[in-house]
């Protein structure tokens, strides 16, 4: 730069001669510690947001569906809904006739005639399962008769044949989605589907990004002599996009210590961090680093780190905001942006760490597949003994969770009929990324236990949960397909809970305790003010009496079996999968008893007849305790947090659960 003034000059010639050294040279570890230590890399305070504007946010808690999803037993096909035993060994050459009830049931249309023996109700997919009929046969496996008003079903079919169950996708009070989703288009679906309009997401950074430095043009204007583009902010500008933050372009600053010190206090008050790129070195034309310690405490906190490329960085904080102060080269900008700055966005945005496209995952089981078409296959990842597991996921099509619960994909080429055990398959990932979770929990589920894994994320810990049922559980377990089976399966020949179930090497977890007995509609005289096995012999006694079962292999189904003593009154074929289902059943009348907890019991506004205190516990294998995850759930159920949390929720921790292993 020319000047006239021969002493203004001298005045620069002197200032450029001086070199300011780096306060202290650090290495990449020492600097990220200390930045850390005074930036805390934690979300931001939740907002919420309509659906329409909440894909890419994060979820800022847990979401429990409100209802039951889908909220009553429905039909998967177009048929007739009927009672499977009417149609037991038909077939072809001797189909089995049934008259037709005088309703049809398309979507959106309540049931008002029950299912008698001997007769069936044509019914739409999606319509709603009348009461008395188990089963719906596809109305191609028929032959309709108008003159009699009957039809003739060509073809067997089993309890729960084409029936959806109430609850089976989403049962009311279930967490359905955790806190730190990354929402896409699946995860606003399943919000929608529980009724939800808006959600509670954590806030999005707003980074303030500017550059510094004479040199600089803005991209666009005219490049003088001397001059470059401005290439940094608009690259940090966009990364910050890419990983959560609103960034907020300030532009170019020159080389001028009060205007830059301006830009900077404004950026502070309107923002949660502030970017800049130059004006970090030594010379005496880089001011950054100089006014960063009139901003406030504590200040300069790195200066300087021992990296090629990126030596100029410099780190600090005023004000309760974090500030960054890239090298001006492109190359050392980006590295040190993405090495210090990156975690940090993603962590205030909620976001957990950028992972890979695609993960090799080992098929723990044998998968079937139809041949002559390509099957994706949505899976999760869970570590194994021999690296990443990919574990199919059981729900079927018309489940929304199934996509929700995935890691990603994978294909079953067309040529085949399926992949073999132990065979490894590229998984593809969905949204948010393929890093597994810390703890991954199959069995049966309970809402204690979506109350405790919510305790546990917020110390840092990412569990998976897949409910599956007390023994299949236990089965996955077995399989190292889990770090913990959820379990309450009782033994009749010792009289104990889920101990007797388990495998030489497996660990029984205490739980907590919790009632189960028969839940009825209020006033209903057969169980109204009676004990419990008083009312099951009257409705066993009526054969008007409709129950409503529970699947094989789970805990209450035991219960259940030796209530019934080897009886099948009418409903047994009726199995859903939760307690909800049986609560949803008995509360809209399609059933006039089952067997549930009582918090669910509570929930339907349902009668309640106490029949045991169970015990829901945990399994783990003992050679997995002290794994950094594990180790914290079993210190966490011993927490004063823990305890109020379950007993709010009705519930009786376990007195001597063993703590983990020190």
């Amino acid at each position: 730069m020319k000047s006239d003034d021969p002493a203004a000059f001298a005045e620069r010639l002197a200032a450029a001669s001086r070199q300011e050294q780096f306060l202290t040279v650090m290495s990449r570890e020492a600097a990220l510690d200390a930045f850390r230590a005074a930036v805390p890399h934690a979300a931001l305070p939740a907002e919420s947001v309509p659906l329409a504007e909440a894909p890419g946010r994060v979820l800022a808690s847990d979401v429990a569906s409100p209802i039951d999803v889908p909220p009553f037993d429905r039909a998967l096909v177009d048929g007739f809904a009927l009672r499977a035993v009417d149609v037991e060994g038909a077939g072809p050459a001797s189909p089995r006739r049934l008259a037709l009830n005088r309703e049809i049931l398309a979507c959106g249309v309540a049931p008002s005639l029950p299912v008698d023996p001997g007769t069936a109700t044509p019914i739409a997919t999606g319509g709603m399962i009348p009461r008395g009929s188990d089963a719906v046969v596809m109305v191609e496996q028929t032959e309709f008769d108008g003159a009699a008003l009957a039809i003739d079903v060509a073809a067997a079919v089993r309890p729960g044949q084409f029936v959806g169950y109430a609850g089976a996708d989403m049962a009311a009070g279930e967490t359905v989605l955790r806190r730190g989703t990354v929402i896409t288009a699946r995860e606003v679906g399943m919000l929608a589907a529980c009724g939800l309009s808006t959600v509670a997401v954590v806030r999005r950074p707003k980074v303030a990004v500017l550059s510094t430095g004479d040199e600089l043009v803005a991209p666009g204007e005219r490049l003088r002599p001397g001059a470059i583009y401005d290439s940094n902010g608009a690259i940090v500008a966009a990364s910050v996009a890419e990983n959560g933050g609103e960034p907020a372009r300030l532009g170019i600053v020159r080389d001028d210590e009060a205007a830059l010190e301006e830009v900077l206090r404004g950026a502070l008050r309107d923002h949660d961090l502030v970017v800049l790129s130059g004006g970090t070195s030594k010379g005496a034309g880089d001011v950054s680093h100089r006014i960063l310690s009139r901003l406030g405490a504590p200040g300069i906190l790195v200066h300087g780190v021992a990296l090629k490329p990126g030596k100029p960085l410099c780190l600090a904080a005023a004000q309760g905001k974090p500030i960054v102060v890239l090298p001006g080269f492109p190359t050392s900008a980006m590295f040190t942006f993405h090495d210090f700055v990156v975690p940090l966005v993603r962590a205030l945005a909620g976001l957990p760490p950028r992972e890979e496209e695609t993960v090799e995952a080992i098929l723990p089981q044998r998968l079937s597949s139809e041949l002559g078409r390509t099957e994706f296959v949505m899976a999760s990842l869970v570590r194994g003994p021999q690296g990443l597991a990919a574990l199919p996921l059981p729900k079927g099509s018309g489940s929304v969770t199934a996509f929700s619960q995935a890691d990603g994909f994978f294909a079953v080429p067309a040529a085949r009929a399926g992949m073999e055990a132990g065979e490894t398959v590229p998984v593809l990932r969905l949204g948010a990324g393929v890093r597994p979770p810390d703890l991954t929990i199959v069995g049966s589920h309970c809402v204690g236990l979506d109350r405790v894994v919510g305790l546990l994320a917020e110390r840092g810990y990412r569990a998976r949960t897949m409910w599956v049922g007390s023994a299949g559980g236990l089965a996955a377990l077995r399989r190292h397909e889990c770090d913990l089976a959820a379990m309450h399966l009782f033994d009749p020949a010792s009289g104990r809970y889920n101990a007797p179930f388990l495998d030489p090497g497996m660990a029984l977890i205490p739980g907590w305790r919790r009632l189960q007995g028969v839940v009825f509609r209020a006033g209903d005289p057969r169980f109204e003010g009676r004990e419990a096995a008083e009312a099951v012999a009257a409705a066993l006694a009526d054969p008007k009496a409709v129950m409503v079962n529970r699947n094989a292999g789970s805990g209450t189904r035991l219960l259940v079996d030796g209530l019934l003593n080897g009886t099948r009154p009418a409903g047994f074929w009726n199995q859903p999968r939760s307690h909800n289902a049986v609560a949803a059943a008995v509360a809209q009348g399609r059933a006039d008893w089952g067997v549930a907890i009582a918090s669910v019991a509570e929930a339907y506004g349902l009668g309640f007849l106490a029949l045991t205190e169970e015990h829901y516990d945990l399994a783990c294998r003992e050679s997995a305790q002290r794994s950094p995850a594990l180790a914290a759930f079993l210190d966490l159920l011993h927490t004063p947090e823990a305890d109020a949390t379950l007993r709010d929720l009705g519930f009786v921790p376990a007195e001597h659960a063993p703590r983990s292993p020190t």
